[in-house]
């Protein structure tokens, strides 16, 4: 967990951020970045491992983490193994679920990326958000 305190705009300069963490990965892995109100990325933080097909993010500690480091905003980052940056009906139902919860506490989800050797997704440019 190292202060990147790198400004992000766009969901490209999130991937290029946190690319790197899923690297050749055979597994899943979930994992957050917390963003102040300069929209810089504070800390990356991972939240989960999984197996091939799954891991599982518990909005409990996602939310406990980004409050106990004083977060703005969340950007959620998860990788798929397979190669398919289609989200999966569970990928949209959790994005929904702690984005209705940082809504409520006023910690706001920034985006959440699908991330691939070859690529990335981001739900925000594809309209998947809202």
């Amino acid at each position: 967990v190292s202060a990147e305190l790198v400004q992000i705009s766009t969901s490209i300069d999130v991937y290029e951020l946190i690319a790197s963490q899923f690297k050749d990965l055979n597994h899943e892995e979930f994992w957050i970045l917390l963003v102040n109100r300069a929209n810089r990325v504070t800390s990356k933080h991972l939240i989960s491992k999984g197996g091939q097909a799954g891991t599982i993010a518990d909005p409990k500690i996602i939310f406990n983490i980004a409050l106990e480091n004083h977060a703005a905003s969340i950007i959620l980052a998860h990788n798929h193994p397979s190669g398919n940056l289609k989200p999966s009906h569970s990928d949209v139902e959790l994005t929904k679920k702690l984005r209705s919860a940082g809504q409520f506490l006023d910690l706001p989800v920034l985006d959440h990326l699908i991330i691939t050797d070859q690529g990335f997704l981001s739900f925000a440019d594809e309209g998947i958000l809202t």
